[in-house]
């Protein structure tokens, strides 16, 4: 059928018309998963006239998608006639979250750190020029909390857990403008630092203090600090664990001054964390 042979990537003519097996193969396999992605950015459904919109393909193309990934499980339709995740999909993604090693050593730490400050408490892993969320606890109590999601994103150099595990990666100024690549480092708020020699500045500062700080970088009104997790290799942080904090309630100064009682709720995952790395790698 045309859905399963978009998904597997087969001879499906593409956009511009043509039927070269190995392009289509990439473009019909590509486009069911942005489908499947943007599908996860609507919680409450969305119907195809808009999904159509915003994937910028016809409309018998994002059904032919839609169809694929319905027969795989990957997404259904509710009663209004709007698209949504499918329950395989979310049984997939929880059962593959919940079953990381990482995950189920470092959360007791997170719900420790954030009953403690009344914080909430992440734990984040680099991916190329982003942090990705692999666990949060919020505070038990609090009116006020943060929006973000376990799987969500930020740009690495405005966070104080992409800075301290870009500090492992990036000795050199060498190394930080290579990694920037000459794509401009996005300016989140006034503080942000955008510039190589500012990040550069900040990346060894994070090596000598051993723990990375964000001063109100990546959102206005909350600063964190980070420390190293090493949960998988002595040697090497798997990620990074944040105590982010709403600036008022929460003042940076105070999370510095609380560093001894933070790595001591983290001594339990291994190698004592937050220690200044030294002098960068040779």
């Amino acid at each position: 059928m045309k859905g399963t042979q978009a998904f597997e990537g087969s001879t499906v003519p593409g956009e511009d018309g043509s039927t070269g097996a190995d392009s289509n193969r990439l473009v019909g396999s590509d486009r069911v998963l942005a489908v499947l992605k943007e599908l996860a950015r609507y919680a409450d459904g969305v119907g195809l006239e808009e999904l159509t919109r915003v994937i910028g393909s016809p409309k018998p193309t994002v059904h032919r998608a839609l169809g694929a990934l319905r027969r795989a499980g990957l997404a259904d339709q509710d009663a209004r006639g709007r698209y949504v995740l499918g329950d395989e999909f979310l049984r997939m993604a929880f059962a593959h979250h919940e079953a990381r090693p990482e995950h189920v050593r470092i959360r007791p730490a997170l719900a420790a750190l954030a009953q403690r400050f009344g914080e909430t408490a992440h734990y984040a892993v680099l991916d190329g020029r982003e942090v990705v969320y692999r666990a949060k606890v919020d505070p038990p109590t609090g009116a006020v909390r943060l929006t973000s999601t376990v799987g969500g994103r930020n740009p690495a150099h405005t966070t104080a857990v992409g800075k301290l595990l870009l500090a492992h990666q990036l000795d050199t100024l060498d190394d930080v403008e290579a990694w920037i690549g000459g794509i401009p480092l996005i300016r989140r708020t006034p503080r942000t630092l955008y510039t190589a020699a500012a990040l550069h500045r900040e990346l060894r500062v994070t090596r000598e203090r051993g723990y990375g700080l964000d001063d109100q970088e990546n959102e206005t009104g909350v600063n964190c600090l980070a420390l190293p997790v090493y949960a998988t290799s002595p040697t090497t942080p798997s990620g990074a664990l944040s105590i982010s904090a709403l600036a008022y309630r929460t003042p940076l100064a105070s999370l510095v001054d609380a560093l001894d009682e933070i790595r001591a709720v983290l001594a339990p995952l291994g190698k004592p964390l937050g220690e200044p790395m030294g002098e960068p790698r040779r």
